[in-house]
């Protein structure tokens, strides 16, 4: 049942306060992809189990396939059913219409990513259509989040090894972000520090140092993207520093695909997959969603 426009202003108030206290207490959301049902039930169950609040998020692929209005539905269902402080965020929208429905769908959070679409978006392009988003969003008091350039790597298991020069280049500069946050008046920023997109068979490195550096000079919030397969260390010092939002994805989805793998050699005459799937998949990426909660420093800061 759609929500009316009272209860998705009241949501984004929630939650704009809610980000204020993880900056305050030092703990971040865990932003985790919404794939399907079971992953949504995997992130539900993870977080009544940590008393941990939580977002779920989609991207442009997921959106295609399930429909902005149908993820809106089951978030608000799991959420009844567990009883957990959840919220949804609209992953790297591509398009300013994109960002918009996501908007009028009800989602508390979104990230317009122009240069998803077009990696080589100047920055002034960037900033314009970001600003288009940021006074979209005061309909609904949606958070908007944003970064300056493309961000690389993608969602996926990754055999090649991480190119630490060219990752560098791409770092964010503090006075640079601080002059982004300036002239959009995003809610959140998206910064690169070493994060990356993916599973690498080498380790992802965080500049902690860099890290600190913009937030002493960004007042807004500031999320990290590309954490899967990072050292937990990075986390919680990142925490520290006043992250408040970290997404979670590939870990999400190679546990999920090599658990599903294992049970169905080990299951070869059951032809039931969703069993398959409840029995073994859900609770291999709960497992995974309750490890990030407690990086985080989130379990036990739910508010029901």
């Amino acid at each position: 049942m759609p929500l009316t426009l009272d209860q998705i202003r009241a949501n984004c108030v929630r939650a704009r306060e809610r980000m204020t206290k993880a900056r305050h207490e030092h703990f971040a959301f865990g932003a985790f992809n919404l794939d399907d049902e079971p992953t949504l039930r995997a992130v539900a169950q993870a977080a009544k189990a940590k008393n941990a609040p939580v977002l779920v998020e989609v991207s442009q692929g997921e959106v295609d396939e399930i429909g902005l209005n149908n993820v809106r539905d089951m978030v608000d269902n799991f959420k009844q059913e567990y009883g957990i402080e959840i919220y949804v965020n609209l992953d790297h929208s591509p398009s300013v219409a994109s960002a918009k429905a996501g908007i009028d769908a009800g989602f508390e959070f979104i990230h317009i990513d122009i240069s998803q679409a077009n990696h080589d978006a100047t920055r002034e392009e960037i900033i314009e259509k970001t600003k288009e988003i940021v006074e979209y969003a005061k309909i609904t008091g949606a958070l908007v989040e944003a970064e300056e350039r493309y961000f690389a790597g993608s969602s996926n298991l990754h055999k090649e090894k991480i190119d630490y020069k060219e990752v560098e280049k791409y770092k964010t500069k503090p006075d640079e972000a601080l002059d982004f946050v300036n002239q959009t008046g995003v809610d959140t920023l998206a910064v690169q520090i070493g994060n990356l997109h993916g599973k690498y068979p080498v380790p992802k490195i965080l500049d902690l140092e860099l890290l600190q550096q913009i937030r002493d000079v960004v007042h807004c919030n500031i999320s990290l993207h590309g954490g899967s397969d990072t050292p937990g260390h990075y986390f919680v010092g990142a925490v520290k520093i006043g992250v408040t939002k970290i997404n979670i994805n590939s870990d999400m989805r190679y546990t999920y695909r090599t658990t599903l793998e294992k049970s169905l050699k080990a299951n070869p005459d059951e032809f039931s997959v969703a069993k398959l799937i409840n029995t073994d998949v859900v609770p291999a990426v709960q497992a995974v969603v309750e490890s990030k909660i407690v990086n985080f420093n989130s379990e036990n800061k739910a508010v029901i």
